[in-house]
């Protein structure tokens, strides 16, 4: 960008040098400001829509029933969350372009409600979902120990 205003500049140099002997015409000084404004404005419309898909995914928490309690990825696009519905928990698996139910928990599990690190728990510790599937996952010798 830089590099591209300081070749602009030379240019416009050269061009009034020889602007002042053929009379009048075309300022360029004032085109070539006109277009690095133009680059300016491109510039900052494609920042802003960056940072607005950055943050646009960071949206506040939900205050309805739907919480999205935690999450593992088990792919390189695949997921496995667990989602709160009113008094009810819901293990979902999300593909590109599919979710699916794949179970409907009897009984929350216990610490998941995702009030826990609102109340005081460390980030060492860890999601309680995150670390049971973990702890699932694991081979059985590692689970018995």
């Amino acid at each position: 960008m830089v590099l591209c205003a300081n070749f602009l500049a030379s240019a416009t140099l050269l061009a009034d040098e020889a602007g002042e002997s053929a009379g009048p015409g075309v300022d360029t000084a004032a085109l070539v400001r006109v277009v690095i404004g133009l680059l300016v404005v491109l510039v900052l419309i494609v920042a802003l829509g960056w940072v607005m898909r950055r943050v646009g995914r960071y949206s506040s928490p939900a205050s309805g029933q739907l919480r999205v309690i935690g999450g593992v990825s088990v792919g390189t696009r695949e997921r496995v969350v667990l989602l709160q519905v009113g008094e009810q928990q819901l293990l979902v698996g999300v593909a590109p372009g599919r979710v699916q139910t794949l179970h409907v928990l009897d009984e929350p599990l216990d610490g998941a409600s995702g009030h826990r690190g609102r109340e005081g728990g460390t980030a060492e510790q860890g999601h309680p979902f995150a670390q049971r599937l973990r702890q699932m996952m694991q081979p059985d010798e590692k689970r018995q120990q």
